[in-house]
């Protein structure tokens, strides 16, 4: 189906069971509870889908799932992060035959290459995959950082249509469209710069903490696109404590956790990931458990 490249798109978890093995039913079930909240798109094997914990023939599984369960009511984008260019390119084609509808390309892994590099390694998966794509900018995670004028190297590769741009700072929005005008559709990246993205121009916003809350995140996106910023902003003070959680090294496991308190999914992780203990989980516990005795009560829109 078309990818709209809008709305609230989150980065889904892969559930797992305990021993780390692929939960597919609770990944369709955790689809469903998403699309009925009004998300408008799903991001499957991002960080948080554990993308590098996975094989490819379990990548395949987690799209066609993705696939099946959404039902052509939203569009399923899947992430590739490979070691290198051509592996990139491997995985992006077999998950466009397991259904994908666009992906959403990161760096390569391990090598931590430069602007140059990056800009070729984009333009040649774009080049050699014939479904639209999403470049994921996060200098934080993955050290490279691709700045406005760095794109402008990209504009001529038609399918590259949208950056999820997560450089943490809420300036790079401005700065993009500045340099870029409208050539690409720019979501949120970081859940805690969310209202400030959406007011200054990013069409979408591509979540963690939508995983576990989506009902609230779905409004709250909602309010500032139609203006309601007052409206938006109580949302956003009461969500703030864990949408910080989605900027943490242990982002997979908080969320996971968080899901599985709020009734979305479950906490297992596969290792080298190990499950929250101690006073660690004391503190992810406290935070969500606090969001979840004080949800706001939100009215239809």
């Amino acid at each position: 189906m078309t990818v709209n490249w809008q709305g609230v798109i989150p980065a889904l978890m892969t559930e797992m069971k305990q021993d780390g093995a692929l939960d597919m039913p609770s990944t369709a079930k955790h689809v469903e509870s998403s699309l009925k909240a009004g998300c408008e798109g799903f991001i499957m094997l991002g960080t948080l889908g554990e993308n590098s914990s996975l094989s490819l023939d379990e990548k395949e599984l987690v799209v066609r799932t993705a696939v099946e369960a959404s039902n052509g009511r939203a569009p399923v984008i899947a992430g590739i992060a490979e070691y290198t260019t051509d592996l990139a390119i491997e995985t992006a084609n077999r998950l466009k035959k397991a259904g994908a509808d666009g992906i959403m390309a990161l760096p390569t892994m391990v090598y931590q290459q430069d602007a140059r590099e990056a800009v070729e390694h984009f333009k040649k998966l774009a080049q050699a995959v014939d479904l639209p794509m999403m470049i994921y900018n996060n200098h934080v995670a993955y050290k490279v950082d691709l700045l406005p004028e760095d794109f402008v190297g990209l504009n001529d590769q038609k399918n590259i249509v949208a950056v999820k741009e997560s450089s943490h700072d809420s300036r790079r929005i401005t700065d993009m469209i500045n340099v870029l005008g409208d050539r690409y559709k720019l979501f949120c990246g970081v859940d805690d710069l969310m209202l400030e993205n959406v007011l200054f121009g990013a069409v979408g916003w591509v979540s963690g903490m939508t995983n576990s809350f989506p009902n609230e995140a779905v409004q709250m996106y909602k309010l500032a696109k139609a203006g309601r910023v007052d409206e938006a902003l109580a949302i956003y003070r009461w969500f703030m404590p864990v949408l910080h959680l989605d900027t943490k090294v242990k982002l997979v496991q908080y969320i996971k956790l968080a899901n599985q308190m709020a009734g979305e999914g479950a906490e297992w992780v596969r290792a080298p990931r190990l499950p929250l203990i101690g006073e660690e989980r004391k503190m992810i516990e406290k935070i969500v458990q606090t969001a979840i005795d004080t949800r706001p009560t939100l009215a239809a829109l």
